[in-house]
């Protein structure tokens, strides 16, 4: 099962079930509560009895609620162990039964073992969901800025491995590994995820009817992808208002309603928003419509009730029509904003020339839109600055190139004051990925990898294909794919791997996600699951950028971008 969402959900049904009848409270640690909301909504936790829900903390002044048997989910963190430590102590609850998200030192077993002096820990497990299931194809660590100065932190490091072992363990999965071959940050992920399925090999000893692929990607190889403005549903609703754990915060959306200023967008829980989060944003006005017009038609048979069987009926379907009711008003909201923000930044035309930079060619045309592009008051800051950044990565070795021009227009808008200097890093950043290994000829194709377009495509705002599409149809149909080295294991001749875990250093997009959803359905038997340290806007990746590039020593390399990664 290759499914982030339904590996979490089947862990929290047993651990719910184990527990037994009785009511329960859920006790969880800031990341936990997290990864249990992605994966069980609160009415889900009520008809499991599970009636409370804490953070785990000091319990100094807390009352004592013996009646209550105790689920204690954690990430398998000293700090968390400690304060667990002081809960069994001085027990609150009748029992407890504790599960952490990953794998426990075995010190840690016995501290807590010591410090049960009443006996009341009826269970201890591992359980592997130490990762964020965002949907059926996609899973995040919410990992903000991993990277510091083009170098893996510690801490960083180790939440990466703890979040990639986990979807293995959880899916079951002992995969053979490559890696982006030009990048140190995906070789050294690679090997360490490598050294821990060695040396705990005992839990990967798993009956596979293949050899998995886990692909781990250098987020450098492509930054146009989180650049773009997108126009499928679940991606724009980030890009413009932002998802955080499948919310969605409209407080500053003008004339949304109290009830409305955060809503929930879950394709667990809500059946229109997980048939359409990848439909375009064309077709989504039209659907909310037809979801209004079936709204409207039951809210006219709910008007008749004249007979008992009419009443018995309303009864019966009433939950069914408030719900409908909720999911009308929530999407009827969220792209009426969506519409608003599209309008009043101009944001058809500025998408438009973002797909013709990503993925025509045309240097004289291109400068001249973007020259007056930007110098339009309806755009947003970000906006002028994406299309800077994007004729920069294209354009950069043009001999015509007025890329310092566009910087210096940037300033005349007032933009705020990072943001021009967010260009020559973002040429840093990008060069980065080409690396000694290529020549000249091979600097022009890792550039035209980031710009493809897709041939035949009619609709102007999905003309780019993300570098990774291309990646994975190679991998898929068995071609040479010459970016990515194996480690240790290769496959062996003729075979081609049927489950493939990709994983982005930097962060992964929801056009990505795409990518992975439409691989799925257009190569049957191939199952697709991607997952990144973050999932990326245009707004956090570029946050991500100047965290990653903080004291790197430009001096190092020419315009050539000769530096290895």
């Amino acid at each position: 099962m290759m499914d982030p969402v339904e590996a979490c959900r089947l862990y929290f049904k047993t651990i719910l079930t184990e527990a037994g009848p009785g009511m329960k409270v859920l006790l969880m640690d800031k990341e936990t509560i997290g990864i249990v909301s992605l994966s069980f909504s609160q009415s889900d936790m009520l008809q499991k009895e599970v009636y409370l829900f804490e953070q785990i903390s000091g319990n100094s002044g807390k009352e004592p609620a013996k009646y209550l048997k105790c689920i204690v989910f954690l990430r398998p963190l000293k700090e968390y162990v400690d304060l667990l430590c002081n809960e069994l102590r001085s027990p609150r609850f009748g029992s407890y039964y504790i599960y952490f998200s990953n794998v426990l030192p075995k010190a840690w077993l016995k501290l807590l073992a010591e410090c049960d002096e009443q006996e009341l820990v009826k269970e201890v497990q591992e359980i592997y969901a130490d990762f964020y299931p965002i949907d059926n194809v996609l899973f995040s660590l919410n990992l903000n800025e991993p990277i510091l100065g083009l170098e893996w932190g510690q801490l960083t490091l180790q939440r990466t491995i703890s979040g990639i072992i986990s979807f293995l363990l959880a899916t079951k999965k002992n995969p053979v590994i490559r890696y982006q071959g030009s990048s140190n940050l995906a070789r050294k992920l690679a090997e360490n995820i490598s050294d821990y399925i060695v040396r705990e090999h005992q839990l990967f000893d798993f009956k596979q009817s293949d050899l998995p692929l886990l692909l781990i990607v250098d987020r450098r190889s492509d930054p146009v992808t989180p650049l773009l403005n997108q126009w499928t549903y679940q991606a724009m609703v980030h890009e413009l208002l932002a998802i955080k754990n499948n919310r969605v915060s409209l407080v500053n959306c003008p004339g949304v309603s109290k009830e409305q200023q955060e809503v929930i967008m879950s394709p667990v829980y809500d059946e229109f928003y997980c048939n359409k989060m990848y439909a375009n944003f064309g077709q989504i006005g039209q659907d909310i419509k037809n979801l209004m017009d079936d709204f409207q038609e039951k809210a006219k048979s709910h008007q008749k009730v004249e007979s008992i069987g009419d009443m018995k009926a309303f009864v019966e379907n009433y939950p069914q029509f408030k719900k409908l009711s909720g999911t009308v008003s929530k999407h009827v909201t969220v792209v009426g904003e969506l519409s608003r923000l599209v309008a009043q930044h101009n944001l058809l035309e500025v998408s438009e020339l973002e797909q013709d930079l990503a993925a025509q060619d045309g240097h004289s045309s291109a400068l001249n839109r973007v020259r007056r592009l930007i110098t339009n008051d309806k755009l947003r800051h970000i906006d002028a600055l994406r299309l800077v950044l994007l004729y920069a990565l294209r354009y950069e070795r043009h001999p015509s190139n007025d890329v310092s021009g566009l910087v210096e227009t940037l300033r005349h808008q007032g933009v705020p004051d990072h943001y021009p200097g967010l260009v020559s890093l973002m040429l840093e950043y990008a060069s980065l990925t080409r690396g000694h290994a290529f020549q000249t000829k091979d600097v022009v194709k890792m550039t035209e990898r980031f710009f493809r377009g897709l041939k035949g495509v009619e609709n102007v705002f999905t003309q780019h294909s993300p570098v990774l599409k291309e990646s994975l149809e190679n991998i898929i149909k068995g071609r040479p794919e010459e970016n990515y080295a194996y480690l240790k294991t290769e496959y062996p001749f003729g075979v081609r791997p049927q489950d493939i875990i990709v994983f982005i250093i930097g962060g992964v997009t929801y056009e990505e996600s795409l990518v992975a959803y439409q691989m799925n359905k257009t190569y049957p038997g191939t199952r697709v699951v991607i997952g990144g340290t973050t999932v990326h806007n245009t707004e956090n990746f570029l946050a991500d950028l100047q965290t990653a590039m903080r004291g790197v020593n430009r001096s190092k390399r020419g315009r050539s971008g000769a530096r290895n990664i």
